[in-house]
């Protein structure tokens, strides 16, 4: 028999430090007897990472906020097809940087468009397929803002307000689905913040003890 993969997601808003933590928690993962499978939204396919160029580097292209929405469900059903549903079929874990949360808070709370609308899209590009857990790295905007000491993609140059927004949604979202989201406080140092995500898969995986 095979046994039951689990799709883990890490979210946060730029500057939380998610994606530096994806590294040792597949390392974690794979020392308790885990297969693992990383991926990041969008990209992680032929056609995911030629979207990704458009919506995050490619500055002469501006879309309007439905086109630039559809385009991530456009990477993520292909994600989905390709990466995510093989390796739960195989028994592994898969981890992502970012999934749906994403979409629902960047064009949704702090984009303008109707984050119910982009449920029901969502549920479409993804064929239903959700997150076992999402774990938000939660941090204040200040400690975010320094830690952004790199040339930034476009959606990371949109200003405080923006960011403002961000924070306030992921949070929204997070009091919305409790038992599916995990904030992790992740504004002290990265060992600390890694530590703490696995004592959240510890508590939500009993298998992993």
């Amino acid at each position: 028999m095979t046994p039951e993969g689990r799709f883990i997601v890490l979210e946060g808003i730029d500057g939380a430090g998610k994606s530096s933590q994806v590294a040792p928690l597949v390392e974690w993962l794979t020392a308790r007897g885990r297969r693992v499978t990383t991926c990041r939204d969008p990209g992680s396919t032929a056609a995911g990472d030629a979207i990704r160029a458009i919506l995050l580097d490619r500055r002469e292209i501006n879309l309007a906020p439905t086109g630039e929405m559809l385009l991530y469900m456009a990477a993520r059903a292909q994600l989905v097809a390709e990466v995510i549903e093989p390796a739960l079929a195989r028994g592994e874990w898969v981890v992502s940087d970012r999934y749906l949360l994403a979409n629902l808070v960047y064009q949704g709370h702090a984009g303008g468009l109707d984050p119910e609308t982009i449920r029901r899209v969502g549920a479409v590009a993804t064929g239903g397929r959700e997150p076992d857990l999402v774990l938000l790295l939660d941090v204040d905007l200040a400690t975010a803002a320094a830690r952004l000491a790199r040339p930034l993609d476009k959606l990371e140059s949109r200003g405080d307000d923006f960011r403002a927004r961000l924070r306030a949604g992921y949070l929204a979202e997070a009091a919305r689905a409790s038992d599916r989201i995990a904030v992790i406080d992740a504004s002290a140092e990265p060992a600390v913040v890694a530590q703490r995500l696995r004592q959240t898969l510890d508590v939500r995986f009993p298998e992993l003890r």
